[in-house]
């Protein structure tokens, strides 16, 4: 733990902030702001391969921070692009270009359907009620975290009136902030209510200029002013509506912040400087003469805003725990508030080295993507639109980036990044609990990682339905030295819907490792041509080209992508891509080709028809999962007949070529797996499918009717089975909330398909409410040796229409099943019961009947920690079940808890998962946090195989609002096996366990403004129980800090520093001290002259592991706040002359009282 003063070299200002680690509570209930955007909107952003959710940010509590351990004495500067904002909002973190969104593990999204919708002639409730919502003045606010847009919207009935009901509206954007307060904090998104049909919202920018899509929804029945039970059996119109908005390049006068220090003196005793630097033996008795500069600034140049830091004395992004891409959240890089627990921090310069600079504007394109030039760490947006799959590229990244629209849409994108490590894709399959999950790596390089859960079809590996990108700190957290994730949530396996396929989710992790080997560089370009930048129907082609060279392994990719909109209906997507690989033990050259197109070919016929295939040989690892060697073509077609009538035909073939994966059994190579595919048996087989039906409307009855044939081909093994099947469906309400649900597969061949056998489906859906439907069903599977002889689920569905094509829908269900099945049934229960306001209890079960390590046509399923490479299809499922309770409560803003039980029950190992945390105002003074951690590993074959790990964090903060003379932090962390991994298995020490205790207070006392008190003490204690060596070990270290200060007169001050560190069981003790006077020449010039000593003495060495150093120094520091040109001189305002006035207004003559006046003017500075 660390706090100090806003100071560098003695500059002593009165505060308290530190760099401490923020221990957040869990997002998963605490959101009132969601953000979420349909796939439509997501290609005008053009970032739409990582689908994007609702992101539950932390609620805005106090909260102390905690540094795990003796911290790294380099003191930050205050400038490095890191600006504080005094606003009473929750904090935000993301990084431009990502697709953000907290992930309810529950949420299955049916692939679109090409199918028109089916005429009915029953009444739909609402239809004649319109939505609508705009900005209030210009659709343009800047991109500065402050400035607001006014949103103003009417639900209006038949005639144009606004209805005269009282609504809530809920809105969700996809960027930016409502500023509001939420009239319903318990529901996704933002609420507003709609009085007499008419409401407002304001919302506030980002930081991030870009393209804006807002939305708003409301309940039909309730704008109809309907009861929820009234009526609820009759289909309900979609009350929704979209507007755009921009935020633009935010042109601010010019700002320069930094210091420019000089000292000449000993070398190894700058007691101030690095903390690794001090007393260094290459130091000792050598003259320093060190000049160091930090520096921020920023402003416009004409239309370009530039922002540029520097430091030449460490990497911008340097903190406690070492060098990093990007500053965010996690753990001791987050700063504790200086400005009141309610500010928040944006890092507008990242950068992995010790300069960042951004040149940018808004382009000539009112639409378009910012003209930029930068160097500092990014991400590759530009590289992974809605048009690219296989060429697509998502990577975190450091060196130069540049981007310019010219003004007939023609965009060019380069980037080139040095220092680029290798690069892992590593893919897992969940156990139903929040972690702790290893990836294949240790120390990864932090900030590297991308984190996806991608979705798709349990028997068809390398169909993904669903790909959601995660946000670190507010999905999940990770440990980079071990290379261990634990979630916020529970990450449930599989989704069994008793009326629709069995899908799977898996976890997919790409990431730099850090090591010897991080020469490598990147470069990359995109050339896009934008035909139309039109909300609903964007049209565009690209070319992409990158090319890496990683020493010994080199990665070239090049691909052309286009995107067609035919008209608001339909669209055409094609892409073409190859790749080649060089690793050192061979070369892998292939190609990967996509084309897809769907739309209304008429008003009552749509469809759409697809073709994708790669090679064995190609390779992409930073883009969406496939299979390699997979072909997969097909289509479909829908034609409304009448009023009540629809036929619908389907076609599809799967061809599967190329290697597999061999099935791994060494423990060695199972935790070590390497970079890619070790190759197996090879796969040679097709399946092909075609489904004809009719779908028919009566009354209020829907009825369906489907024939099946099925062909599966396998030409190594020369085989051939032929199925077909009928499938025959019915749905009808029985009652206004229930309804009856049938369906049965009948084979009418000799031949029953292994993965596909006959079944009959019986369910009641009961709609408890307008959101929530409690469905019941009963299975039963029709003779066959693979399957069990039936399952019984019950399912509560949660279906919350948050926009267009992208429904939140959970699938809650509780599974029972009898006899054994080689697949699996597997069920999910999250039930999220909001037992009053703030306060929601978390239920949940899922079972998985079996293990499902089945030979499929993509090749042999085998229990495996992680899959690397593309080599997901794999992967697969472990028998067990899992139990989760959790309970939240965020209704108080002054105490906030959460607390959460998991256990997985399984053959191949349990896992119990407990955690808690709580965060409150003990007093307005007195702030306090605890957090609490206890789990096992759910990764497969690691489960069980290594000791539990656990801590515990708490935390107290001392802050007077009234007073600034004493300030103070105290913090104390228990952790049980902080550093297992899966080699410790390898190693036999995976019964070891570790013990350590860390307790750091620290307090600053400035009596007056003369005297300023600084003091810190700081404990680790290390227990290790080794019993794969049969010893144990005991370590403690101790840190002690003091330090004074006195101005004695105005221009000059004395000050004083003590340190102290021992370390009693390697005999090791190590002082530092240093007094200085000063003299001010000017404000922003100080001179220094002072005295520093050192002294290390290591009896370990029998007599020669002592050193020392001392000697007299001249430190100069200038305080910089102007460049070339008076750049970022900040004008003195000219004093106010007359006292500000407030005139009444002359319908309302009222007299403001002395309270009112001083509230009307000083409010601001107050606030």
């Amino acid at each position: 733990m660390r706090l100090f003063s806003n100071i560098t070299h003695l500059k002593l200002i009165s505060t308290v902030a530190g760099t401490l680690a923020l221990l957040s509570l869990p997002t998963a209930a605490s959101a009132s702001t969601a953000r979420l955007v349909r796939p439509s909107d997501a290609i005008a952003k053009d970032s739409p391969k990582d689908a994007q959710l609702s992101q539950l940010e932390p609620a805005d509590a106090a909260e102390p921070a905690i540094e795990a351990g003796i911290p790294n004495l380099d003191l930050p500067s205050a400038v490095d692009g890191l600006i504080e904002t005094d606003d009473n909002i929750p904090p935000t973190y993301f990084e431009p270009g990502t697709s953000e969104g907290t992930v309810d593990e529950t949420i299955i999204r049916d692939v679109p359907s090409a199918f028109p919708p089916l005429p009915s002639d029953a009444e739909i409730l609402g239809e004649e009620l319109t939505l609508r919502i705009a900005p209030a003045e210009e659709p343009t606010v800047a991109a500065d975290n402050r400035s607001t847009i006014r949103l103003v919207g009417t639900i209006a009935d038949a005639a144009g009136n606004p209805v005269n009901q009282d609504v809530v509206v809920t809105l969700t954007s996809s960027a930016g902030e409502f500023v509001d307060a939420d009239y319903d904090i318990d529901r996704g998104g933002f609420q507003v209510l709609a009085r007499q049909g008419q409401f407002e919202a304001e919302l506030r920018s980002s930081l991030e200029a870009q393209r804006v899509i807002v939305r708003a929804s409301a309940d039909a029945r309730e704008a109809l002013g309907l009861e929820d039970n009234e009526s609820a059996q009759l289909p309900t119109a979609e009350l929704q509506d979209y507007t755009q908005i921009s935020f633009i390049t935010a042109l601010r006068p010019s700002l320069v912040t930094g210091l420019v220090d000089f000292r000449l003196g000993p070398a190894g005793t700058n007691l101030w400087g690095s903390f690794r630097d001090f007393l260094d033996p290459d130091l000792i008795d050598e003259t320093e003469f060190d000049l160091d500069a930090s520096l921020f600034a920023t402003g416009s140049f004409g239309d370009w805003l530039m922002t540029a830091a520097f430091n030449s004395e460490r990497a911008l992004n340097e903190r406690c725990d070492g060098n990093r891409l990007y500053r965010d959240v996690q753990f001791c890089e987050q700063a504790y508030p200086v400005y009141g627990d309610s500010s928040t921090t944006d890092f507008l310069t990242p950068s992995i080295d010790s300069f960042y600079v951004r040149f940018q504007r808004d382009a000539l394109i009112p639409d378009a993507d910012p003209d930029y030039f930068m160097w500092g760490d990014y991400d590759t947006a530009e590289f992974a639109r809605f048009s690219q799959e296989f060429s697509a590229i998502t990577r975190q990244l450091h060196g130069f980036k540049g981007n310019y629209t010219f003004g007939n849409g023609l965009q060019l994108t380069a980037l080139y990044a040095n220092n680029v490590r290798p690069f892992q894709r590593d893919t897992i399959a969940p156990d139903g609990t929040s972690g702790f999950y290893f990836l294949s790596r240790r120390l990864i390089l932090p900030g590297s990682e991308d984190i996806f859960i991608e979705v798709e079809e349990l028997n068809r590996p390398g169909t993904v339905v669903e790909r959601v990108r995660l946000s670190r700190g507010a999905d999940y957290q990770i440990d980079y030295d071990r290379g261990s994730i634990l979630f916020n949530q529970p990450v449930t396996l599989v989704d069994a819907n008793p009326f629709g396929p069995a899908l799977v989710r898996r976890i997919v992790a790409t990431y730099q490792v850090e090591g010897d080997d991080s020469d490598g560089s990147l470069f990359g370009g995109r050339a896009q041509y934008n035909f139309s930048y039109d909300l609903d129907a964007p049209s565009w082609i690209g070319a992409t080209l990158l090319i890496e060279d990683q020493g010994a392994r080199d990665f070239s990719l090049y691909g052309f992508d286009a995107l067609v909109s035919l008209g608001e209906t339909g669209r055409i997507v094609a892409e073409a891509a190859f790749s080649s690989l060089d690793d050192g033990f061979g070369e892998s050259d292939g190609s990967a080709f996509r084309v897809e197109a769907t739309g209304e070919i008429t008003p009552d016929i749509a469809g759409t028809a697809y073709y994708r295939t790669a090679e064995s040989g190609f390779r992409n690892n930073a883009s969406t999962s496939f299979r390699p060697g997979q072909t997969r073509w097909g289509g479909q077609l829908g034609a409304n007949l009448g009023d009540s009538t629809q036929l619908q035909f389907q076609v599809d073939q799967e061809i599967n070529r190329g290697e597999t994966s061999d099935i791994i059994t060494d423990p060695e190579i199972l935790f070590n797996p390497g970079l890619g595919l070790i190759s197996g048996p090879s796969v040679d087989n097709t399946l092909t499918t075609i489904r004809a039906g009719v779908q028919q409307q009566l009354g209020v009855l829907t009825a369906n009717v489907d024939w099946v044939h099925r062909n599966r081909k396998d030409r190594i093994l020369d085989d051939t089975i032929n199925s077909d099947q009928l499938v025959a469906g019915l749905a009808w309400p029985l009652a206004e909330n229930l309804t009856f649900r049938a369906e049965t597969d009948i084979t009418l061949s000799d031949e029953d398909d292994p993965v596909y056998p006959g079944q009959t489906v019986f369910g009641l859906d009961w709609d408890v409410m307008p959101e929530l439907t409690v469905r019941l069903a009963h299975r039963f599977f029709h003779d066959d040796d693979v399957t069990p002889d039936a399952i019984t689920t019950l399912d509560t569905l949660l279906n919350y229409d948050l926009a267009e094509h992208t429904t939140l829908t959970g699938r809650y269900s509780l599974l029972g099943g009898f006899n054994g099945m080689t697949g699996q049934g597997a069920i999910g229960l999250n039930h999220r019961w909001v037992v009053s306001s703030g306060l929601h209890v978390d239920l949940g079960v899922e079972r998985i009947f079996g293990n499902s390590l089945s030979l499929l046509s993509s090749g042999a399923q085998f229990l495996q920690p992680y899959a690397v490479g593309q080599t997901a299809a794999a992967l697969g499922l472990v028998d067990g079940t899992t139990y989760t309770v959790g309970i939240e409560y965020t209704d108080n803003p002054n105490f906030q808890a959460s607390a959460r039980f998991e256990h997985r029950d399984s053959d191949n190992g349990s896992n119990t998962l407990l955690t808690a945390s709580a965060a409150g105002k003990l007093s307005p003074a007195l702030t306090t946090l605890a957090r609490f951690q206890y789990g096992n590993y759910a990764n497969q074959t690691i489960t069980g195989r290594l000791a539990n790990t656990s801590s515990l964090r708490v935390g107290l903060a001392y802050r007077n609002p009234a007073s600034d003379k004493f300030n103070g932090l105290l913090s104390y962390e228990y952790a049980v096996n902080p550093s297992s991994t899966p080699n410790s298995i390898l190693l036999g020490a995976g019964s070891n366990s570790i013990e350590e205790h860390t307790l750091s207070a620290e307090a600053i006392y400035a009596p007056n403004w003369q005297w300023e008190f600084y003091g810190k003490y700081a404990l680790r204690s290390t227990n290790a129980d080794l019993d794969s060596l049969g010893v144990g070990l005991t370590n403690t270290i101790h840190l002690a800090q003091l330090r004074a200060a006195y101005r004695f007169a105005y221009r000059w001050d004395v000050v004083g520093e003590a340190r102290y560190i021992s370390q009693p069981s390697a005999d090791y003790d190590e002082w530092g001290w240093a007094i200085e006077a000063g003299y001010y020449m000017t404000p922003d010039l100080r001179l220094g002259v002072g005295y520093s000593f050192g002294s290390a003495d290591d009896r370990s060495f029998i007599g020669s592991g002592y050193r020392s150093d001392s000697g007299p120094y001249l430190a100069v520091t200038l305080k910089v706040n102007e460049l070339l040109n008076q750049f970022g001189l900040q004008e003195v305002a000219p004093v106010q002359q007359e006292e500000s006035l407030i005139e009444a207004s002359a319908a309302e003559p009222t007299a403001l009282t002395t309270e009112a006046t001083t509230e009307a003017i000083g409010g601001g500075i107050e606030e």
